[in-house]
């Protein structure tokens, strides 16, 4: 093949926001992808029912910045959700984030943490910031199924990622601007990456020099993978999907679209999906039945089925010493998602992806 001057690996949010930047700013662009469809984790599809489901896991797309808001829009209209989870807490359905009422009501208003100082794990950092009953029903089974590891071998700025409201708000988040591209995921990755060429169903590892650059190599996917796992493999966990079509049902199941199982002793699974809930009310409406998903986490072996990013101290050392390696290769650029072994929110990927396409280009 026919040098390109940029060779982006990878069709996800990271890959195609830059592909988009360079493509915009007159550069040469060529975007490989070993799936089938563009995107990455960032994919929906249509059930027989007309009930659009995400294929990797529910995307609830927010911003505080009108930038980034005005940027997705370019690729497709939003219509308004804001997410609201529940957790089935001891037969009932409780708000999560969770409610100052709740602690109140449960525990009373006169708790102290029962950790003091630099939280050195998961567990600390949540025990200084809620009783220990409440982090035991919400929290600990739930992480633990997710990581399947005990919550002290976990880091600390995990617990980062939620917080513990004064108020009953009943978002997952407060950003000014939230919603789902009204013609799915798989049309905004799609205009995203419109006029760029792009190979689908082409796994660049297994014959790199069939793709030759002559200015960059922007690769997004695992960083060991990159490495042929030299130094080890990093972990990472995965979701497997249980889908169950209920075409009889009138209205929904859920209290809204996402129901979290942090009671290990009751369910496998870590969450309950209704994608009904998340979809244009003027749309859903029109529809009979609905489609429940749960979601059970597991350990994956292949790259292509790899999610989460694992959270600890061993996990962490062995990205840096990959990191290392990546420094020493002028030519290469390994972001993303798995690339820097990071959860990026949407909104954070897309900020991300545009920092570094402006730096390539620099």
């Amino acid at each position: 093949m026919t040098a390109v001057d940029y060779l982006i690996v990878g069709s996800g949010l990271t890959g195609a926001v830059i592909a988009r930047a360079l493509h915009d700013a007159g550069e040469e662009v060529l975007v490989v992808d070993r799936r089938d469809h563009v995107g990455g984790n960032v994919h929906d599809h249509a059930h027989p029912s007309g009930i659009r489901i995400h294929t990797y896991g529910p995307h609830y797309f927010r911003t505080n910045s009108e930038d980034l808001w005005r940027f997705v829009n370019r690729f497709s209209a939003f219509y308004k959700y804001e997410a609201e989870l529940k957790s089935e807490v001891d037969g009932a359905y409780e708000n999560w984030p969770i409610a100052g009422s709740y602690i109140r009501r449960t525990v009373g208003s006169d708790w102290k943490p029962e950790f003091v100082g630099t939280p050195a794990n998961f567990e600390e950092a949540c025990l200084a910031m809620m009783p220990r009953a409440i982090y035991e029903k919400f929290v600990k089974g739930y992480t633990e199924k997710q990581w399947g590891v005990p919550c002290t071998e976990l880091s600390a700025e995990l617990a980062t990622r939620f917080d513990v409201r004064e108020d009953d708000e009943p978002r997952l988040k407060t950003h000014k601007y939230q919603g789902i591209p009204v013609d799915g995921y798989a049309v905004f990755m799609k205009n995203l990456l419109a006029g760029i060429p792009v190979l689908l169903n082409c796994d660049y590892l297994k014959r790199p020099e069939s793709f030759p650059h002559r200015k960059k190599l922007v690769f997004t996917g695992p960083i060991d993978e990159y490495f042929g796992f030299s130094r080890g493999r990093l972990a990472y966990r995965g979701q497997r999907r249980i889908h169950e079509d209920h075409p009889e049902v009138e209205g929904c199941l859920l209290p809204c679209g996402q129901v979290n199982s942090p009671d290990a002793s009751r369910a496998e699974h870590i969450r309950t999906l209704e994608w009904k809930q998340m979809m244009d009310p003027k749309y859903a409406e029109r529809i009979r039945g609905t489609v429940l998903t749960r979601e059970i986490t597991v350990t994956p072996h292949d790259p292509s089925h790899y999610e989460y990013p694992f959270p600890d101290a061993a996990n962490a050392d062995l990205y840096r010493k990959y990191r290392e390696m990546a420094a020493a290769l002028p030519d290469v650029l390994i972001c993303g998602r798995l690339g820097e072994y990071r959860y990026y929110d949407m909104d954070q990927a897309i900020a991300r992806a545009q920092v570094l396409a402006r730096q390539i280009r620099d």
